[in-house]
């Protein structure tokens, strides 16, 4: 059964992001000699099944980018495992997948997410090269092989400052379905809160990426000429760990249930994102942050990278012994404990 079999592309995925969801965006299971651990890659996946995501995101940064290298080769093989699992869910879970490189790279990834049975494609554009109008062409012709999630993504880890005016026009677009949010700047933020509530449209979600502020986002009402928004859920590498405690999270996050509480949650939910993002250090550590954490559970075997260069930065291990032991609240040990080898002999 493939993941269009569970969410019909015809309404139904839109409804489904409608709802808001935690959506943990996938990392990447390497044994010591840097190949690809299956066994614990589909543990992953099980994982965050069971801790109750509403979908998964892969080929994304978290994924890391390299898999596309031809010297390493493993988009579809992860993609594919991924869309395994998945389908073996039995209830709707999202498949998107990452979607990057030059529009003939991009439009190749799109097809691939097609014929794999993902619902939407994640665009980057932080390496795209061209003005606005040439990024919207871009996105243009990925929609034509498979609906869109917009992705805004900070400077500081590849992205591009973006106008309010490329949102409107981005929004022209009948095929996407969300937008992750993801400047890490409150201005540019709202830039893109604004463009979705002056489109007109009610079809499009909105997703926090903003690790500074994930509960803020979640929390919020934005007001906007006359018009309430809300970010109704986040696609976060962040949520790659600890993803049940996310879900019941983002629960204390929807209309009706915040309270005065989640101020202290958004202190200690940004300060374990400084430790597993590596934010001292301008985020070099941040895939091997989440990584030491998924080890420390059992999940991984290690924190390799497939490049060796990656690790964790000096002081970062200690930063998270840190937080894990202030916010215990936040944090799965005991759930992955109790399912780990269920998951990774399944």
């Amino acid at each position: 059964m493939e993941p269009s079999e569970v969410l019909d592309r015809d309404g139904g995925v839109r409804r489904w992001l409608a709802r808001g969801h935690v959506i943990p965006a996938h990392p990447l299971a390497l044994s010591s000699e840097r190949t690809l651990d299956e066994r614990r890659q589909r543990a992953l996946t099980r994982y965050y099944l069971a801790a109750g995501a509403g979908g998964l995101a892969v080929g994304v940064h978290t994924t890391q980018f390299a898999i596309r290298d031809s010297s390493v080769g493993l988009f579809r093989p992860v993609l594919e495992l991924a869309a395994e699992e998945i389908a073996r869910a039995g209830r709707p879970v999202v498949a998107i997948g990452g979607v990057c490189g030059p529009i003939g790279q991009a439009v190749a990834e799109a097809a691939i997410l097609e014929e794999l049975g993902y619902h939407a494609g994640l665009v980057s554009l932080g390496g795209v090269a061209g003005n606005e109008a040439a990024l919207l062409d871009h996105c243009r012709a990925v929609a034509d092989v498979i609906p869109l999630v917009g992705f805004y993504l900070q400077p500081a880890v590849g992205g591009r400052i973006l106008s309010h005016a490329f949102w409107r026009r981005f929004l022209e677009i009948p095929a996407v379905v969300a937008i992750k949010v993801a400047p890490f700047n409150r201005y540019q933020t709202l830039d893109v809160v604004r463009a979705v509530a002056l489109s007109g449209r009610d079809d499009v979600s909105l997703y926090t990426g903003n690790d500074d502020s994930i509960v803020t986002d979640l929390a919020t009402s934005f007001e906007v000429d006359g018009k309430s928004l809300r970010f109704v859920g986040g696609l976060l590498g962040h949520w790659a760990v600890d993803t049940r405690a996310a879900v019941a999270l983002l629960d204390r996050c929807r209309p009706g249930h915040v309270d005065a509480s989640l101020a202290s949650a958004a202190v200690a939910v940004t300060d374990c994102n400084s430790a597993y993002f590596d934010a001292p250090h301008g985020f070099r550590g941040c895939i091997a942050g989440l990584h030491e954490v998924l080890r420390r559970q059992g999940l991984l075997d290690g924190i390799w990278c497939l490049d060796e260069r990656e690790g964790l930065s000096p002081g970062q291990s200690g930063e998270i012994d840190r937080v894990r032991r202030a916010w215990p609240e936040l944090c799965d040990d005991a759930f992955v404990v109790a399912h780990r080898d269920a998951w990774l002999s399944g």
